[in-house]
Order: structure tokens, then C-alpha cells, then sequence
């Protein structure tokens, strides 16, 4: 019969740890006397399950809405603790300074100090200078190759692999007071978009019909525009998500490697809470529920948009969004509020138009036929990146709002909709 033994500190063992410090000793005194109220507590109590009877459902054994008690801070509020990121290690700006102009293609081996770097933070080391837009560009059309098969930008690298990196464009760093007059006026128009900043992060009101990043003709982008913002070593603040080039609102932006790590780290483990207002032709019922599916990208010789597919198809992704219709305009249009839960490509507009209820002014779902626009509407895409909450880097919590686009407050005067009304998609579970 094996017994538990409960391990114990000796008074001798205290007198060696009182002759290194007194510092020390204090802190093992805490460190017990926490050890002792854990015991006495237990574990700490699980969060609460929503509350499944209060929101209706899209799919059958689905969970709904959660509901929150009178006087209980909404839950989408609340800050979760983001997993602890693993360290990776960094050159030495010794090594960094080294490394030569990347003119031609070359092939290097990861280092033992290298060993489990993510790719993209690989060529940040190595290349100080290098944009974020150009590793992403190279990464995806498959330039960057690691023992000779294509890579990930977030896949991590092993002592003694090899790297072939392509030949590539260092960016010049900028030194304070070389603006010229178009970049001044770029620097402008991105503080007039501010909603938050600090020395680590930074949340723009990206406006309808600009793009995050480049694409063919594109030749004023969110991306481009945050050249302006590099610093003189060379640092450019990275784009941490995306949104579509004519939907508004919230866009996070990482000013420091820092933040890009943590911030992307909290979106790929869902701690970043994004609500979305749309305006949708007819009323959703029922009025609170959730959609799940999965989606496909579709393409085609004009165009490429994302359709509904089954589990197992090639290139299908599940796709879960929350919904609430917030207030309507008798049968015609409703206000909806949006909580996606995954971060699918044009996801709230594909949902939207897979239940019938297709946002208004969207050129690639809304396909309602004999549909009439309200008079006074604008035929644009009625889609807004409300509000955005993400645990910020150094702790505390980041949330910032959007106001509604000039198209969209004209909307909702034309409409009569009260843009204060409670917005009851804060009570949707944090799947």
C-alpha cells in the first residue's frame, strides 16, 4: 500500500535559505503561505455555462445566446487571459548586422539560437528593415523554401534546416524630419483614422472603399500608408487583421514586434472579441441565433467569392456567427448586430445571404431578385467593424468603437434607428 508523502521544509533547511538573503526567505515565506490558502480553497471555480434558454438557434443541437443576469457586466466585456506565447529566441544585433544585402537567392541554416523561430520572425531577425507586406508576399508564393518544400509564415523552424531565401527588397528607414509633403499628408490621414494609440498598438477607422492591403491597380492601401509610420530601425507597424475593402470600422494594427506576436496570438485563440452592424434586407427569424457552416472559396474568371460547402471538401473551412437583430424598419430591413467566432474570408457576408437575409449594398451576396432599394439608400455595402476588445500586450484590455460611416448615418436617420440602442450581441457566448 503506497502512501502520500507531503513534502516539508526542514528548520535546517530555513537556516541555509536564511543565510542567503533575507529577500529570499521572504518570498518562499509567501509563496508557502500562498500554498496553504490553495490548499484550504481548492481548485478555483470554472467560469458559468451560458444560458442556452434565452437565444434561438440556426441548427439543430446548437448552442445559442447566453443570457445575462440584471446588473451583470456583459460578458463580452470580460478580458481572457491569453495563453503565454513560447519565447523566441532573437539574433543578436551582432549577427542581424552581419548578414549581407540579399541581392540573389541564397540558402542558410538555422541556428541553434534560431531553433524554433516562426518564419516571418526568422527574416525580421536576419533582416532588419524587412516589411511585413514583402515576408508575407514572398512566403505565400512559395519564394521561401525550408529543406526544399514551401512554408507557412507561422511555421516554426529547426536547428540545422535549410532556408532558401529569395532575393529581396530591404526597406530604407526613415529618420525624423525627411517626410516629404505626400507622406506628410499620409501621416495626417492615418491620425484623423486614430480611435486608440499608445507606443504598442494601434486601432484605425479604416473607411469604406479603402483597402488594408495591395492587390492588381491597387495603389493606396492601409499597408502602404503605414510606411510613414517606420521608424529608424527600420520598424514598420504590421497589420494584425483584415477587414474588406468596402466594409468600416475597427482595424489593429501592431506598432512593435511585441505587440504583432501577442495580438496574433490572441486572435488565433479567439480572446479578441469583434462586433460587427450590418443593415440586411427583411427581418431574421428567429431574431437571436447562430449560424455554422462551412466555406469554400469559389473561383471564377471575374471574380472569387466564398460558398457554402460540406464538411470535407477541399479547401472547406467551419465557419461559426453569431447574430441579433437590434431594431427594424417594419418588414423591409432590419439592423442587424454581428459576433463572428471564426475569422473566415467575407464570413458575415456569406451568412448573411446563406439565411436569406443578405446585407444591403454588397456587390458579391446580395442576389435577393425584384429587391428594391429603399429611396434615399446608398447602393453600398452596409457593413461596420463596430467594436473591437482584445487583451492588450502588456495587460489590461484594448476596446475601441467605431461610428457609424457617413453612408450608414444616413441610413439610420432615413430609417429612423436609434444608433444607442442596446446592443444585445453583447450577450453571445465566447465560443
Amino acid at each position: 500500500m503506497s502512501r502520500r508523502i507531503k513534502r516539508t521544509t526542514s528548520p535546517g533547511d530555513r537556516a541555509k535559505g536564511r543565510d542567503k538573503g533575507r529577500d529570499r526567505d521572504r518570498a518562499g515565506d509567501r509563496g508557502k503561505d500562498r500554498g496553504k490558502d490553495h490548499g484550504k480553497s481548492g481548485s478555483a471555480p470554472r467560469g458559468r455555462k451560458p444560458d442556452d434558454r434565452k437565444f434561438g438557434e440556426r441548427k439543430s443541437g446548437e448552442r445559442p445566446f447566453a443570457h445575462r443576469a440584471a446588473g451583470e457586466p456583459p460578458r463580452f466585456a470580460e478580458s481572457r487571459r491569453d495563453r503565454q506565447e513560447r519565447a523566441e529566441p532573437a539574433m543578436s544585433k551582432t549577427a542581424a548586422a552581419e548578414q549581407p544585402l540579399p541581392t540573389k537567392v541564397q540558402t542558410v541554416v538555422v541556428t541553434a539560437d534560431e531553433n524554433g523561430m516562426r518564419v516571418d520572425r526568422f527574416l525580421e531577425a536576419r533582416f532588419p528593415g524587412l516589411s511585413f507586406s514583402h515576408i508575407q508576399r514572398i512566403v505565400r508564393k512559395g519564394e521561401l523554401r525550408v529543406n526544399g518544400k514551401r512554408a507557412d509564415s507561422k511555421d516554426r523552424l529547426e536547428e540545422g534546416q535549410s532556408v532558401r531565401i529569395p532575393p529581396l527588397r530591404l526597406d530604407t528607414p526613415k529618420t525624423a524630419g525627411t517626410l516629404s509633403e505626400a507622406e506628410a499628408k499620409t501621416l495626417q490621414a492615418l491620425k484623423d483614422m486614430t480611435l486608440y494609440e499608445d507606443d504598442d498598438v494601434l486601432v484605425l477607422n479604416k473607411p469604406a472603399g479603402l483597402a488594408v492591403q495591395g492587390g492588381s491597380g491597387m495603389t493606396r492601401h492601409v499597408d502602404q500608408m503605414l510606411e510613414v509610420m517606420r521608424d529608424a530601425k527600420g520598424q514598420k507597424p504590421r497589420l494584425v487583421h483584415r477587414l474588406d475593402r468596402e466594409t468600416s470600422g475597427c482595424l489593429l494594427v501592431a506598432k512593435t514586434r511585441f505587440a504583432a506576436t501577442h495580438l496574433t496570438g490572441a486572435f488565433r485563440h479567439r480572446s479578441a472579441r469583434k462586433i460587427y452592424w450590418a443593415l440586411v434586407a427583411g427581418v431574421p427569424k428567429p431574431k437571436q441565433g447562430r449560424i455554422s457552416t462551412y466555406l469554400a472559396k469559389e473561383e471564377s474568371e471575374e471574380d472569387s467569392i466564398m460558398r457554402i460547402a460540406e464538411h470535407g471538401d477541399e479547401g472547406a473551412s467551419h465557419a461559426v456567427t453569431y447574430y441579433a437583430v437590434v431594431e427594424t424598419s417594419a418588414t423591409k430591413l432590419a439592423w442587424v448586430s454581428l459576433k463572428p467566432v471564426t475569422g473566415r474570408t467575407h464570413q458575415l457576408r456569406a451568412h448573411m445571404a446563406h439565411i436569406d437575409h443578405a446585407i444591403v449594398g454588397d456587390p458579391k451576396y446580395f442576389n435577393k431578385e425584384n429587391w428594391q432599394l429603399p429611396g434615399g439608400l446608398q447602393n453600398r455595402l452596409h457593413l461596420l467593424a463596430r467594436r473591437i476588445v482584445i487583451p492588450h500586450p502588456r495587460g489590461g484590455v484594448i476596446d475601441a468603437t467605431a461610428p457609424l460611416p457617413p453612408h450608414m448615418l444616413q441610413s439610420w436617420n432615413l430609417l429612423g434607428l436609434e444608433a444607442d440602442r442596446f446592443d444585445p450581441i453583447e450577450n453571445a457566448p465566447e465560443e
